[in-house]
């Protein structure tokens, strides 16, 4: 059919969209005369009956891929515009340019030929409403899908083969660069090689990135980090995501590596980035390159990482921290064979240290299978470690002195390249500035200000390093000399010392203890640890489970059994008398700001009823002791009379308080019978009674 037929004028009542697209950024840089001819697409349009006002040019998908229209923002509004019926004619110069996808493609189509919106390329004009047109703009669309395919298999065919052979370039990563024939060497600048190597030194020393950031922030050193603009190197602080991204590179082992990550698109158009484990690299040839450690450490540097993790199952693993729990992470229980979780705890002003089983509790509601206080735990292996560790404390003295000498002679190295550097870029700006025309002002003053800067950058440098030497100087003068040849003579002194981190005890551990295995037994209050050495060699400690708040406080068995004792013959009052005369404190004196208390008749009463001890009344009315009134009934005397039989001792009574509360002894054979006391006084009878007692007495040893 004549196109001039297919265009009707409802058709030209609308407007006109000239979709110009192309696939890179380059290509709309470079290859301008695919741009000129889809702009040149409005001469048909004219042609054909429209307006020149009526052509509506999209290009803002300049530089996009036509894989999909998720991510083009044109292309998107072109389909909405024909779908609201303001289109009379879409035109492109071919189909690749309106899309390389058949569903997007498609769906334009239909969309098309709902809204009867005619299609234009270089070859004629289409209408989507008839099957022939649609039949060929189906066939034109899925060539164009098949074509990208094609293409990009043609591509990508090449690059994996020369990935294969290890020869496919890419962006290397921060101290590695191509010579000139081609082959990765490392960085000719000194200092970048330098500080790439103290890295990987410092990992294996600390071996944790975090750890490893405090190091270089401690002594003020800068990592290299690559610019993506310009591919220039600069000097930054250490994160430890950088420090990560580069323990995790196998370029720093001389490994050539490829695909170690997959890139695809999202509904949304967002790039997403998976990780692939290395098995699914697409390429890994070790030892392709010079590296700036071995392909054995690069591996082991992964299993640390790994091990870093916070699992139970890593537990044992994991980089030793600033708490004081000496088997962080080498705790085992004793009861279901998992590892010790550490938890700390701040208690009157003080942190505890607790090594705490609780993974049922976590996975399946259970209560927890051990916790044990870690103080008792501590000595008990600190005591075992200052053994087992005083033969070799000289040589691991002067190891010590020897390591911490040369890491201050390294990172005083470091400072020195930075200070190179830095009167490098200073010499440059100054050379710039005399090359200047003087009457050059605007120009000249520009130069002589960057020289200015790049001095005082010179001087700051200098500064910042000899700060540093003298804090480095600091750390190795004589006091620290002096605590390390004492480590020779008594390694007990230097583990004890409050100045020795807990982190260089638990690396010190690390060499000697394998695992420890904790099983504590309540009913006996102790805990036994069962210790396995390195060498295989084992180990059994006992130590003692420190006392709760309550059976810190609670009166010792030995004090109890005293008062039991004592209240055969004392009152209350006279048994705390004992009991303070003889050093004993109640429970509660334990407790802090109390140790000045002592024992009262109360104390003494809450003992009797707390322990059920029998009371002082209930003893003597036990021997057979009677109250006032069953004694007044006995002697046939008022209860008065008992009193003051009593009070001069013609009877015997007991008191059995503190309140003057007595029980009276029975009557005996000398027991005083009443009568009138006015010829015969209480004093002269009790006078009477004790000189017959006397006599009765020398008759006794007489005889």
């Amino acid at each position: 059919m004549n196109e001039s037929l297919k265009v009707q004028p409802r058709h030209l009542e609308r407007g006109a969209y000239l979709y110009v697209r192309q696939s890179s950024m380059r290509q709309v840089i470079e290859n301008i005369e695919s741009t000129k001819r889809q702009y040149a697409l409005r001469g048909p349009a004219i042609a054909l009956g429209w307006r020149d006002d009526q052509i509506i040019v999209i290009d803002n998908d300049q530089g996009e891929s036509g894989a999909s229209a998720a991510w083009r923002e044109g292309f998107q509004r072109l389909v909405t515009d024909v779908g609201m019926g303001h289109a009379g004619i879409v035109m492109g110069l071919e189909v690749s340019r309106l899309a390389r996808n058949n569903a997007d493609w498609h769906r334009l189509l239909e969309i098309c030929a709902l809204a009867d919106t005619l299609i234009l390329d270089e070859d004629g004009v289409y209408d989507p409403a008839s099957f022939n047109d649609r039949l060929l703009l189906g066939l034109k669309g899925t060539m164009s899908e098949a074509e990208l395919h094609v293409l990009k298999a043609r591509l990508r065919g090449g690059i994996l083969n020369k990935v294969r052979r290890g020869e496919y370039r890419c962006p290397l990563p921060t101290g590695f660069v191509y010579d000139e024939a081609g082959n990765v060497v490392l960085d000719p600048d000194a200092q970048i090689r330098e500080t790439i190597a103290y890295f990987f030194e410092t990992f294996s020393r600390v071996g944790s990135a975090c750890q490893m950031v405090k190091v270089f922030r401690k002594e003020g050193l800068l990592c290299p980090s690559r610019l993506r603009v310009g591919d220039t190197i600069v000097f930054r602080p250490l994160t430890a995501w950088t420090a990560l991204r580069m323990l995790n590179n196998p370029r720093y082992a001389g490994a050539y590596a490829y695909g170690r990550r997959q890139y695809r698109r999202a509904l949304d158009g967002k790039r997403l980035v998976q990780r692939r484990e290395s098995g699914d690299w697409l390429a890994c040839i070790p030892n392709a390159h010079p590296g700036y450690i071995s392909w054995e450490r690069f591996q082991e540097n992964l299993k640390v990482l790994e091990g870093n993790g916070r699992g139970y199952e890593l537990a044992r693993a994991s980089p030793p921290r600033e708490g004081a729990a000496l088997l962080q992470g080498r705790a085992v229980c004793g009861r279901c064979g998992q590892h010790f979780r550490v938890r700390y705890a701040t208690r009157r002003g003080k942190q505890e240290a607790w090594y705490v089983c609780d993974r049922g509790h976590a996975t399946r509601g259970e209560r927890d299978c051990q916790s044990i206080a870690g103080g008792p735990i501590d000595r008990a292996i600190g005591s075992l470690v200052t053994e087992k560790m005083t033969p070799a404390a000289v040589e691991l003295a002067i190891e010590i002195r020897r390591e911490v000498e040369a890491r201050c002679e390294e990172a005083d190295q470091l400072r020195c390249r930075a200070v190179e550097r830095a009167q490098i870029e200073a010499d440059l700006a100054q050379r710039r500035f005399m090359l200047v025309d003087p009457g050059n002002r605007l120009v000249a003053d520009t130069l002589e200000r960057e020289w200015n800067e790049k001095l005082r950058a010179v001087a700051e440098t200098r500064e910042e390093r000899e700060r540093a030497r003298q804090q480095d100087h600091v750390a190795l003068d004589e006091a620290v000399r002096q605590r390390l040849v004492a480590m020779t003579t008594d390694f007990r002194t230097l583990w004890d010392d409050p100045v020795t981190a807990n982190r260089e005890r638990k690396r010190l551990l690390a060499y000697i203890i394998e695992d420890a295995t904790l099983l504590k037994i309540p009913a006996e209050g102790i805990t036994k640890i069962h210790v396995r050495f390195k060498g295989g060699r084992t180990e059994t400690l006992i130590t003692r489970n420190p006392k709760s708040s309550a059976q810190q406080i609670k009166t010792r068995p030995e004090v109890v059994h005293l008062v039991d004792q004592l209240l055969d013959h004392h009152v209350y009052s006279e048994i705390a008398a004992i009991l303070n005369e003889r050093g004993f404190r109640p429970g509660a004196s334990a407790r802090p700001g109390r140790a000045t208390d002592r024992f009262s008749a109360k104390h003494v009463a809450y003992l009797m009823h707390t322990y059920g001890l029998r009371s002082r009344y209930d003893r003597l009315r036990q021997r057979g002791m009677l109250n006032k009134k069953e004694m007044a009934d006995r002697l046939g005397v008022h209860e008065l009379t008992v009193d003051r039989w009593a009070k001069y001792g013609l009877i015997k009574a007991h008191f059995y308080n503190d309140h003057g509360w007595q029980l009276y002894e029975p009557p005996g054979p000398n027991t005083p019978a009443k009568h009138c006391s006015r010829w015969d006084r209480l004093v002269d009878r009790v006078a009477g009674l004790q000189v017959g007692l006397q006599n009765a007495a020398l008759e006794r040893k007489e005889v």
